[in-house]
């Protein structure tokens, strides 16, 4: 006999059980008033009653007398990568490329990695200040950072941030251990498990696997030559809702795009009408030979909150993150990371940037870096050529390259193939939460200075052309 239908009642009660399951409804959460929740199912109020009375009996949710209804003190799931989806294959998780990147031997190849080599990092810089910081009061090399982080280094950001037209002040900047925290704080302050974030599609793979970790929906938009489709993002924040638009501005990533002044416009009138926050990660800033429009200059800080670290200019070893963004939001902000490091990050790490930054010698070594990297952009993208691969854009400045693989191949069997070779690649299904990206992928040039990853490259590319015909027979 099949099972019967549930009443609505019961309906109305898997509802909620599941929204606190997904950590939607968190302890302490205030349900939906009676009237509201019937509007919103479409069933009469009594059957709301109904319904809070018997998961109240259950000991889920207790009214509080003229209060309404609330969540109990009953635990959720803790945080789980594991159960966030179904598992996918392993060369197109976003995982993929940071452990094999980070993890790989001393002579691997690395073209598929996010960071510069270390001979094309300031290290006489990083020396000079390191000496100089030997040289301080003890309290720099001992006690714990404050809450904000190195005032030295905040008047610099606030200062670069008066360039681009922000009017900020220095409580409105702070300091994090790095870039990827600051987003994780920014999720902590302003999500919920069940939450919807919009991000693009390509985008930075990293985005993905932080954002699942706080068991949010991602859903993506697609990205253009100019920005993401404008239709397609207004079309999301009316169907979607999401709390958060997460993205580059300057040089995307993967893309290497760059933001046009029309799509910017109209993406933050957007995010206006639908009370979206957009966090603007503009680590890739120094690269551009000229500034782009930023969201948040274009904003003023009122619901972009502007995020970046030093690791791609300066070091990734040494890390640090910002934040800039309303002062209500920056206290949220410097409570969690009170909560949770006990202050800002390493006074170590900060001063050393700070020192960096004021040494005088930042500027002629970022000049140099994009004069180096445009030159690394044009060779690799004519051996790429050679090979089969179409650029897709023709990026203004920074170390990406985003191509399109010859004869229908598959990135992901492709990158699959390199590993035999100790090549590190990054298949662009890794970037893409619509896994529409399998017949791209993202280079970076500053890594490809060596003959034999090309060799291997081209040897990858005929044993994934090999496969792919066997499969087929």
């Amino acid at each position: 006999m099949a099972a019967s239908e549930p009443t609505r009642t019961e309906a109305l009660m898997e509802q909620v059980r599941a929204r606190i399951a997904t950590r939607a409804l968190g302890p302490g959460d205030r349900l939906p008033s009676v009237r509201r929740f019937a509007a919103m199912a479409n069933v009469s109020p009594s059957t709301v009653v109904e319904a809070y009375d018997r998961l109240a009996a259950e000991g889920l949710i207790r009214a509080r007398r003229g209060a309404g209804f609330y969540v109990t003190g009953a635990s959720a799931p803790p945080l789980s990568l594991a159960e966030t989806g179904a598992p996918r294959e392993q060369a197109v998780d976003p995982f993929w490329v940071s452990k094999q990147s980070l993890d790989a031997e001393p002579a691997a190849s690395k073209p598929g990695c996010g960071w510069l080599p270390a001979d094309w990092m300031p290290e006489a810089a990083l020396r000079r200040s390191l000496r100089g910081l030997a040289r301080a009061d003890a309290a720099s090399l001992t006690d714990y950072g404050g809450t904000r982080g190195s005032l030295a280094l905040r008047r610099h950001l606030l200062a670069r941030l008066a360039e681009e037209g922000v009017e900020a002040a220095l409580d409105q900047i702070v300091l994090t251990g790095s870039g990827t925290q600051a987003i994780d704080l920014i999720c902590r302050l302003m999500l919920r498990p069940g939450d919807t974030v919009l991000v693009d599609d390509p985008c930075y793979f990293n985005f993905q696997a932080l954002l699942r970790a706080h068991q949010v929906r991602i859903v993506g938009a697609p990205y253009t030559r100019t920005g993401p489709d404008v239709a397609a993002f207004e079309r999301a924040l009316g169907e979607e809702k999401p709390r958060l638009y997460v993205t580059n501005s300057a040089i995307h990533n993967p893309t290497g795009a760059t933001l046009s002044p029309q799509t910017a416009h109209r993406l933050l009138s957007a995010a206006a009408a639908h009370d979206l926050t957009i966090v603007e990660d503009d680590i890739f800033a120094d690269f551009e030979p000229a500034l782009s429009p930023r969201l948040a200059a274009l904003d003023g800080l009122d619901r972009v909150i502007r995020i970046g670290s030093f690791s791609k200019t300066i070091s990734a070893s040494v890390r640090c993150g910002h934040i800039a963004a309303r002062k209500d939001v920056i206290d949220g902000l410097i409570d969690l990371q009170v909560a949770t490091s006990f202050g800002g990050p390493s006074p170590v790490a900060t001063e050393m940037i700070a020192g960096v930054l004021s040494g005088g010698s930042y500027r002629k070594h970022m000049e140099e870096l994009r004069r180096r990297l445009t030159r690394a952009r044009r060779t690799v993208g004519e051996r790429l050529d050679r090979l089969g691969f179409e650029l897709w854009t023709e990026p203004r400045g920074g170390f990406y390259l985003w191509s399109r693989l010859p004869q229908g191949l598959d990135s992901a069997a492709v990158a699959r193939a390199a590993m035999g070779e100790n090549v590190v690649l990054a298949p662009g299904n890794v970037f893409s939460v619509s896994q529409t990206a399998g017949g791209f992928m993202r280079f970076n040039v500053a890594q490809m200075a060596e003959e034999k990853i090309f060799a291997a490259l081209g040897r990858a590319m005929e044993r994934a052309a090999l496969t792919a015909a066997a499969d087929g027979l």
